[in-house]
């Protein structure tokens, strides 16, 4: 009999990694269709710059590691696609070029490759270049404009002037913010599609979202001021976190309770940022930290191996 270890994803059915990824893609098509839609020709140049950045630099990675090329499996392409969708559309292409390449350089090759990364790489990008360009990450585009203007999110409005968006808005996404996140059903379409293919588990996204509701209806009645429910539930990068950031399955726990853990901590975290910090979003810094403590969590939620006594 022959034993082969290898690293995560631990695929569980006849679908390989590129089946997968290709599943991934299609749950986005719908979110960025609608950010094709509302931010026209900033959008598409911004997915080709981070998709076609990526995959270049997945390749250039592979050979200068003198490895097979690993484009085929999507996942750069990937990593590409979901930084273009977390990124407002007035950014700058140096920008998205620097965030795209520290995604798959940093984020993922210095790891050891697909699988061995222990952060969301996109996730790493965006926060490369919040870090670097602060400024140019929260110049926003209204739906509809070309001329980048400093626009307020529907979470900046709420939290910095009191201004609630109209939830129909926030649910077909005529808002601004980051690209692919301003259509709260497009994002739960693909997060649906990729749940009924069995392509994420679905035990992250309801944990988060439902410790997102929790938390948020609690301090909806202590202090009206933090916001309705249904706001956070629909507003910013939080469907978008919830269905595809925090469900790669290479950053996220193994067991079935750690990833209940997992999911209802990074609502805690988010909802913490969100009422307590200086920042209006909480969903990138929340995944990243969580997935920091994805082996400390498989380490204290791995089942009792069988005829083995409890220590």
């Amino acid at each position: 009999m022959r034993l082969e270890i290898a690293g995560p994803p631990h695929l569980k059915q006849k679908k390989n990694t590129s089946g997968v990824m290709l599943d991934v893609i299609i749950g986005l098509l719908p979110a960025t269709a609608a950010s094709l839609y509302f931010f026209g020709l900033p959008a598409l140049i911004l997915i080709l710059t981070c998709t076609l950045t990526a995959v270049i630099s997945e390749e250039i990675i592979c050979k200068i590691r003198k490895q097979k090329s690993t484009v085929s499996d999507l996942s750069a392409a990937i990593t590409g696609l979901l930084l273009a969708l977390i990124l407002p559309p007035a950014i700058r292409w140096y920008a998205a070029i620097l965030g795209s390449i520290f995604a798959i350089v940093v984020g993922k090759h210095i790891f050891g490759g697909l699988g061995s990364n222990i952060f969301n790489p996109a996730l790493l990008g965006r926060a490369l270049i919040a870090g670097a360009y602060p400024a140019m990450i929260t110049t926003y585009i209204e739906p509809g404009q070309t001329q980048a203007i400093t626009e307020a999110t529907p979470l900046m409005l709420q939290k910095f002037d009191g201004q609630l968006t109209a939830l129909g808005q926030l649910f077909f996404g005529n808002v601004s913010g980051s690209i692919g996140e301003t259509s709260a059903i497009c994002l739960i379409i693909g997060g649906v599609y990729l749940l009924a293919r069995r392509s994420a588990d679905w035990r992250i996204p309801l944990s988060l979202l439902f410790g997102v509701l929790v938390i948020s209806t609690a301090g909806y009645l202590i202090n009206p001021d933090f916001g309705p429910p249904l706001f956070h539930l629909l507003a910013g990068g939080l469907m978008l976190g919830a269905f595809f950031m925090a469900t790669d399955p290479a950053t996220t726990p193994v067991t079935k309770k750690g990833r209940f853990i997992f999911g209802t901590a990074c609502a805690a975290l988010i909802m913490t940022l969100r009422y307590f910090s200086n920042l209006a979003e909480g969903v990138l810094f929340s995944i990243l930290f969580m997935n920091a403590v994805v082996p400390l969590i498989n380490r204290y939620t791995r089942p009792k191996p069988f005829g083995r006594d409890k220590k």
